[in-house]
C-alpha cells in the first residue's frame, strides 16, 4: 500500500494539508476519480481562512481535514451529475450532512465518480471512466462509491462521503484496505442526496483508520427535518460492548460465495477475534442472505425506478446501459409484488433479530472477491450480485455496520470484514472493530447519556457488573469520593457497601467507577434498585458531581464501618 502524503502532513495547518493533496493529485494522476475537482486556489484560500479562525482561538474539530464528496450529494455551487452528464444541476444548498463537515472545519476538494444513481458496487458503471483500484489499476474499487475511496487510499483526502444502499460504503473500503462507516439508517441524513432506494439509502464515510471516520459520522449524525426518514439515537440506546463480547460468524454453508483467498482471511480473521477476547459462534445466517436477494431481484427496484426512472425515459446519451437495465426492470414489478416484498423484509427483520437475540454483533466478511475490471465488464451483473452477497441485506433489515480492514490474503492483499448489529447499536460495532483493530481506547460516535458512580457490587469483576453490561453502560474512568463519605458493608445477597455522606472531613475518599449509562437504562436500573439502596448526587474530589450509590441511614447505622479500606474492594482483599 503505498503512503499517501496527508500521513505526514496530519500535524499540518489547513494550507500545507491542501497543497500535498493537489501534488498527490498530480503524483498518483487518476482522473476517473473526479468528476469536479475545484480550483487549488479556491480551496486554498478557504484553507488560509480557516488558519485565521483557528489562530483566533476558535475550535473546530475537522479543521483542515480534506473531504472529497460522492457525486449524487448536493454541495452548493458544484453541479451534481449522479454519473451521468444529462442528469446535471448547480444546487444552492450543501447537502445537510456535508455542511455540517464543513462547519466543523472540513474543506471540500471535489465531487467524485461513482456507479451511475450509485446502483451497483464495482466502479465501472459510468461514462466519467471506470475508477480503477488505488493499488492495481487492473482491479476493480468497488462501488459504487468508488471515487470517494479511491481518494482517501491514495492518500489524497482524509474522508470520502458516499453512500450506501446495497453495500457501497463498505465494499470499496474492503477492498483498499480503510474504514467504511454506515450508521443506522437516517442517524446521517440523507438530505439532498440524489436517491436510489430512499427507504434504505444512507449517507457514509471512509478514512483510513477508525477515529477519523468516527469523529466525522459523529458531526455529520444528528436530526434534520428537511429528511423525512432522518432519525435520532433512542433513550435506551447501548453505550458500549461487554467486556466478552459474544460474537456470531456464518457457518461454513454460508461462506461458499467466498473465493478461497477470501475464505481463509476470513477464518484468521474470525481467529483474531477469538484471540481478543471474542466469544464466537457459529449460526446459520441463510435468513439474511434470502433477505439479500430482494434488494434486486425483487420488487424493491422500483424505488430506484421512482428516483429516476423518468429521467432514463428520455434517453439521455449518457446513461450506463447496465445500469438502465436495472433500473427499468422495475416496469416488470407489480404494486400487490412490492407490497409483498415489504412483507417478506418485515418478517426477515423479525426472523432476524430472533436469530442475532444474545449476541453483540455478527462478523461477516464484507464482499465476497476481489475481480478485474475486464472480469466484471464481461459479466456485470453476476460478479455485482455476488459481490453484494453479504451487504444487500444490512439497510433492508435496519441494521448496521462498520467495516475495516480483516487479515489480508495469503499474498497481501487486502480483505474486508464488517461488525454488523441491530439498529441503534453502532457504538457496540465501533467498539468491536477497534478491538479487532487493537485500537484500546475505541472512538466515541454515541457521544450521550448520565454519568453514574458506583462502588460496590457493579464494579468491573464484581458479581452485580453485568447489570451495567446488560445496560450497555461504557465505563469511563477510576474515581475518589471527597473526604466526606463513610463506607459500610451491608447485610446484603449479595454483599455490598453503603457510601453515606457525613460532612467535609467526616469521611475519607472512597474508591469507585464511573459509567456512562443512557436515560432510560438509569430509569430502569433505578426501578430495579433495591432497599436499601438509592441513587443520590456524590461529589467527587475533583470537584464534579455525579449520580451514585448510597444507602439509606437506617441501613448504615446497623452495617460495620469499612471506611479505612478506602474502598470495597480493599475491604474484600482484607484477608487475602
Amino acid at each position: 500500500m503505498p503512503p499517501g502524503p496527508l500521513s505526514s502532513t496530519a500535524a499540518a495547518g489547513p494550507c500545507a494539508r491542501v497543497t500535498a493533496a493537489y501534488r498527490r493529485i498530480a503524483e498518483v494522476d487518476r482522473p476517473e476519480i473526479w468528476i469536479t475537482l475545484r480550483p487549488e486556489a479556491e480551496v486554498g484560500a478557504e484553507a488560509a481562512g480557516l488558519e485565521r479562525r483557528l489562530a483566533a482561538g476558535e475550535f473546530l474539530p475537522l479543521a483542515g481535514l480534506l473531504v472529497a464528496v460522492k457525486d449524487n450529494i448536493d454541495v452548493a455551487g458544484l453541479p451534481t451529475t449522479a454519473a451521468c452528464p444529462e442528469y446535471a444541476y448547480r444546487p444552492e444548498v450543501t447537502a445537510a450532512a456535508v455542511a455540517r463537515l464543513i462547519a466543523a472545519g472540513a474543506l471540500v476538494l471535489g465531487k467524485t465518480n461513482l456507479d451511475q444513481f450509485a446502483t451497483g458496487l464495482v466502479g465501472t458503471r459510468s461514462p466519467y471512466g471506470a475508477v480503477r483500484n488505488a493499488f492495481d489499476p487492473r482491479l476493480i474499487s468497488g462501488g459504487s462509491s468508488s471515487g470517494s475511496a479511491v481518494a482517501v487510499a491514495l492518500g489524497i483526502a482524509d474522508l470520502g462521503i458516499g453512500t450506501d444502499t446495497a453495500g457501497s460504503g463498505r465494499v470499496p473500503a474492503a477492498l483498499h484496505g480503510i474504514v467504511g462507516i454506515k450508521a443506522t439508517l437516517g442517524i446521517i441524513p440523507a438530505h439532498a442526496t440524489v436517491p436510489a432506494c430512499a427507504d434504505y439509502d444512507a449517507v457514509t464515510v471512509f478514512a483510513d483508520d477508525l477515529a477519523p471516520a468516527v469523529t466525522a459520522a459523529a458531526v455529520m449524525a444528528g436530526p434534520e427535518p428537511r429528511d423525512p426518514r432522518s432519525r435520532t439515537w433512542p433513550a435506551d440506546i447501548r453505550l458500549a460492548a461487554p467486556l466478552i463480547p459474544s460474537i456470531a460468524v456464518p457457518r461454513a454453508a454460508d461462506l461458499t460465495a467466498l473465493s478461497a483467498p477470501y475464505r481463509d482471511a476470513f477464518t484468521r480473521t474470525v481467529g483474531e477475534m477469538a484471540e481478543r477476547g471474542g466469544k464466537i459462534e457459529e449460526i446459520d445466517i441463510s435468513v439474511l442472505l434470502d433477505a439479500a436477494l430482494l434488494l434486486y431481484d425483487g420488487a424493491i427496484v422500483a424505488e430506484r425506478f421512482a428516483a429516476v426512472g423518468a429521467f432514463l425515459d428520455t434517453a439521455p446519451a449518457g446513461a450506463d446501459p447496465t445500469v438502465t437495465a436495472i433500473i427499468n426492470a422495475a416496469r416488470e414489478r407489480t404494486a400487490p409484488a412490492f407490497a409483498a416484498d415489504l412483507d417478506a423484509i418485515a418478517r426477515a427483520g423479525a426472523a432476524a433479530t430472533e436469530l442475532l437475540h444474545g449476541f453483540d454483533a455478527l462478523l461477516l466478511p464484507t464482499t465476497t472477491e476481489h475481480p478485474s475490471i475486464a472480469e466484471v465488464l464481461a459479466d456485470p451483473i453476476g460478479i455485482n450480485r455476488r459481490m453484494g452477497t453479504y451487504t444487500n441485506f444490512c439497510n433492508l433489515l435496519d441494521m448496521a455496520a462498520v467495516a475495516i480492514p480483516g487479515a489480508p490474503t495469503a499474498d497481501g492483499a487486502p480483505f474486508g470484514v464488517m461488525l454488523v448489529t441491530p439498529a441503534f447499536c453502532d457504538q457496540i460495532a465501533i467498539d468491536l472493530a477497534a478491538r479487532l483493530l487493537g485500537i484500546e481506547h475505541p472512538p466515541l460516535l454515541v457521544d450521550r447519556g448520565v454519568d453514574l458512580a458506583v462502588f460496590g457490587a457493579h464494579l468491573r469483576g464484581q458479581p452485580l457488573h453485568r447489570q451495567l453490561e446488560q445496560l450497555g453502560a461504557r465505563f469511563l474512568d477510576e474515581i475518589r469520593t471527597t473526604d466526606a463519605y463513610r463506607l459500610v458493608a451491608l447485610n446484603t445477597t449479595p454483599p455490598k457497601p453503603g457510601l453515606v455522606r457525613h460532612g467535609n472531613g467526616e469521611g475519607a475518599p472512597i474508591a469507585g467507577e464511573l459509567f456512562r449509562v443512557s436515560e432510560a437504562g438509569l430509569g430502569r436500573f433505578l426501578a430495579d434498585l433495591p432497599a436499601p439502596m438509592a441513587l443520590t448526587s456524590v461529589e467527587l474530589d475533583d470537584g464534579r458531581s455525579v449520580i451514585g450509590f448510597t444507602c439509606t441511614n437506617e441501613a448504615a447505622r446497623t452495617a460495620t464501618d469499612i471506611t479505612h479500606y478506602a474502598s470495597w474492594l480493599g475491604y474484600l482483599r482484607r484477608d487475602r
